[in-house]
């Protein structure tokens, strides 16, 4: 592995990695070492805005790809390249997927200021993602990238267990953003499953993570992307609404089922059985039951929201200290709920009066976090109760990660090749 990664070096002329200091240098007392750190050291800010050409560029070659040329093979070069450069070469750093975070940091802390090379990468595969669907995912992303290229043999999620670990990503998001709205976490970044190998180095937990979901990912198609990914909860709310859209076949689809075969992220919906569905929303009981659900399922989770507040405040580092401080004042064991008294004599005020703001962001947080986990529940009943006619093949665009897959596999589309080559030599 690391003689790879030296011809990996060589081969892209590596520099210092980007990135941008999130929190101010804290003040340390003489003869104290700073630990040796693991993340990537900041280099040139024009690096940055190189790596955003690289991005966009790669976004636009994978939509012409998706789109119009309809290429698997040549898809997959991009993935290669995506994953050398984004992953080995840049160590995963900076990633559209964590730069949520910063985002969400710089709308909570007043004092953060968001870098400019950061936002773009935040915005980008979202503002493609409303014209091509989620082209980023298709050859861009090198997390995405690292599990496609080694997918073999997938194989059907069951739907009783599809079902409920798609609501993971939502719950993951809500969980990021909250953490890094009050300037406690970096969630992604810190359980990120795959920047291990992209830097070498890394915790041996998240290292062997890795590795499981890379096992997983031989026969599931791409666990983390389906299953994890909180920023694929974002894309996959831009996707429905993207002009070019992916399609199996332009035309004349023979309903052969090769297509859904083919789909490793079960993405393509079959017709529905004749006289299956005897209206365009079967079941209008089961639908109703479900929409007067979520004003309770949103109580109820922003009641139980409330209620974790101290438990979710007591994983800031912030109150971590200020709670052992106080312990070692008083002599005595202290709940994570910094209920202490802000004594000016103390000489911990600071770090109690910043554990307080701390806990008051938590508790204004937890509530829409719990409120959040109940309307992502109870829209999944309200979609589940709906019954849609399909007389054919349909790409579900949320869910399709544009991998090209379907059109290798469609008779019809291989058809349409050979023909257009044929006017093309009949032409010339």
């Amino acid at each position: 592995m690391r003689r790879l990664y030296s011809l990996f070096a060589i081969l892209l002329l590596p520099a210092l990695t980007w990135g941008a200091e999130n929190f101010p240098p804290p003040e340390f007392t003489t003869g104290y070492q700073l630990p040796r750190t693991t993340a990537p050291a900041p280099r040139a800010e024009v690096f940055g805005y190189v790596d955003v050409a690289v991005l966009l560029a790669m976004l636009l070659l994978s939509a012409w790809l998706v789109h119009k040329k309809r290429s698997r093979r040549e898809l997959l070069i991009v993935t290669v390249f995506s994953l050398l450069y984004f992953g080995f070469y840049r160590h995963g750093c900076v990633c559209a997927v964590g730069s949520l975070q910063n985002v969400a940091m710089a709308i909570g802390q007043s004092g953060y200021a968001l870098p400019l090379v950061v936002g773009i990468f935040f915005l980008l595969p979202l503002l493609v993602a409303l014209f091509a669907g989620r082209v980023f995912c298709a050859g861009v992303c090198p997390l995405g990238a690292i599990q496609d290229l080694l997918l073999h043999k997938p194989v059907k999620v069951p739907a009783w267990l599809e079902h409920p670990l798609s609501l993971l990503p939502y719950a993951y998001l809500g969980a990021a953003v909250l953490f890094a709205a009050t300037g406690s976490d970096f969630l992604i970044c810190k359980y990120d499953p795959f920047v291990a190998f992209f830097r070498l180095n890394g915790q041996d937990g998240m290292l062997l993570a890795g590795v499981i979901l890379l096992l997983i990912g031989v026969v599931v198609g791409r666990p983390y992307c389906r299953f994890l990914c909180p920023y694929g909860v974002l894309l996959r709310f831009a996707a429905p609404f993207a002009k070019w859209r992916v399609r199996v076949t332009p035309k004349g689809c023979v309903q052969c089922h090769l297509c859904a075969e083919a789909c490793p992220f079960d993405a393509i919906r079959p017709p529905t059985p004749p006289h299956a569905v005897k209206s365009r929303f079967e079941g209008r009981r089961r639908l109703a039951i479900t929409i007067l659900l979520l004003p309770l399922l949103l109580a109820l989770g922003g009641w139980l929201g409330h209620r974790a507040s101290g438990a979710f405040a007591g994983i800031d580092p912030t109150i971590i200290r200020a709670n052992a401080a106080w312990q070692q004042e008083q002599h005595q064991p202290q709940a994570n709920g910094i209920a202490v008294p802000l004594d000016p004599a103390s000489p911990n005020i600071a770090l109690y009066r910043r554990a307080v703001e701390i806990r008051r962001q938590f508790d204004l947080g937890t509530p829409f976090f719990g409120m959040w986990i109940g309307l992502v529940i109870g829209l999944k009943l309200v979609f589940l109760s709906i019954r849609r006619r399909r007389s054919e093949y349909e790409v579900d665009q949320a869910a399709c990660l544009g991998c090209a897959r379907c059109y290798a596999a469609c008779p019809v589309d291989h058809q349409e090749v050979r023909e257009a080559v044929a006017r093309e030599l009949s032409e010339s």
